[in-house]
């Protein structure tokens, strides 16, 4: 096999099976830290020795057995912890032909969730529970994640170091959360995938609107914590409001990336496949007393089954987003709610909705405030006031794509009167 060849293969395994192996591991050695350190020798290994002597049948298990013998190597080295040594010791003896399954597959999908919640433990910040569940989870590169959050990777290679010094320092267990705190670890999970799909969706700075990478990323992630979890309906609901949101990517941007808005878009780009798996999984987030995810995967459906933007069911929406701001009181979730009321009553109620909520602190620099503002004015054919309002929008946005379609709308209002 050529050696390019050979690296793409293993790049790509180790994107597969890089969370498996990384858990596995820290299943044995109860060190999430040094768990990824051996992980990533079984990396440099197979990129040495793949090359020259072919891809193994099960690669997978090919890494992981070099992962658990590198554990061994190491504890032997540190003559401690003789009663894990000897059980990894006869577990590899009985390994003759390397079986990443037979190996780990009684325990791995537990010690892959027990990662997962490793990972996004509410003592780490939002964006460092973020990189970590890349590196560790998604196998991405300390290179690709600072591409992804666009900022340097030595950056994102400290943050990275940082996290696991707090996780250790705070000697957060490699388990599954009890009852008592199930609910807020679980939270922490779903708002890490979020945060990473909302970052490659819309992006909050640099020179495109969208980093589809950071999408399929996130995806990729809700549906194996949705695996992981099958019955926690609001795991359900964050899959569900992910798949559909998804499935206006191909609409989003236009030839040259610039953005399409949603009643722009051509519904016919819309992923159908996404559409209905996001359905089915909201389906499946279905309660008496639904969550956050579920009530915006709710909203994410109403846009999904209107054919034409004059068929969108506003009113629904608006109740919606009602509940939301019950559920969790916030002046952003009160702007969409207000966007909602003015295309199901007009927008001078909108407008009364959006004004009250200029005073708010929270969204003094919120971007999306004044360009609301600036779309109602335009409705109500006050250009003037709009334009002032889209050009305010525009100098808050840190993404270049966004800020130019903000400047083009506030030109489209017409110039400045003397």
């Amino acid at each position: 096999m050529a050696e390019s060849e050979a690296r793409r293969t293993v790049e790509a395994v180790w994107r597969m099976e890089s969370g498996r192996v990384v858990a596995g591991l820290a299943g044995l050695v109860r060190d999430v830290g040094l768990a990824e350190e051996l992980a990533q020798d079984a990396l440099v290994a197979a990129l040495e020795q793949w090359p020259r002597d072919g891809v193994p049948d099960n690669p997978g298990a090919w890494l992981m057995t070099v992962g658990k013998r590198r554990a061994v190597d190491l504890l032997r080295r540190r003559q401690t912890q003789q009663r894990t040594l000897a059980e990894l010791g006869r577990d590899l003896d009985e390994q003759h032909t390397p079986d990443f399954d037979a190996a780990v597959e009684d325990r791995i999908e537990d010690d892959l969730l027990r990662l997962i919640f490793v990972a996004c433990h509410p003592v780490l910040s939002p964006i460092a529970r973020a990189a970590l569940t890349l590196r560790l989870v998604g196998g991405l590169t300390t290179g690709e994640i600072a591409r992804a959050f666009l900022t340097t990777e030595p950056t994102v290679g400290q943050r990275i170091t940082r996290a696991k010094q707090t996780l250790a320092a705070a000697k957060v267990p490699f388990e599954v959360p009890g009852p008592a705190e199930r609910a807020e670890r679980l939270d922490s999970v779903l708002e890490v995938v979020y945060l990473i799909f909302n970052e490659g969706y819309s992006a909050t700075a640099g020179d495109d609107w969208m980093r589809p990478a950071l999408v399929e990323e996130a995806l990729r992630l809700a549906r194996l914590v949705q695996g992981l979890m099958p019955d926690e309906p609001e795991v359900h609901g964050l899959a569900a409001l992910l798949e559909i949101q998804a499935s206006r990517t191909r609409a989003r941007t236009g030839p040259d990336g610039e953005p399409i808005l949603l009643n722009d878009q051509d519904r016919g780009r819309w992923d159908q496949w996404l559409i209905r798996r996001g359905l089915a999984a909201l389906d499946r987030a279905h309660t008496d007393h639904p969550g956050p995810y579920a009530l915006q995967a709710e909203i994410a459906a109403c846009h999904a089954r209107a054919r034409t933007p004059e068929e969108t069911d506003w009113a629904r929406i608006a109740t919606l987003y009602a509940e939301l701001a019950r559920l969790v009181p916030s002046p952003v979730v009160e702007l969409n709610r207000a966007v909602a009321v003015a295309q199901a009553d007009g927008p001078a109620a909108g407008l009364d909705l959006v004004r009250k909520l200029a005073v708010e602190p929270a969204l003094a620099g919120y971007h999306l405030l004044p360009s609301v503002l600036g779309d109602l004015l335009v409705k109500l054919g006050r250009q003037d006031e709009a334009r002032v309002e889209f050009e305010r929008a525009a100098a808050l946005t840190g993404n270049a794509r966004e800020r130019a379609l903000l400047l083009s709308r506030a030109a489209e209002c017409g110039p400045k009167k003397s």
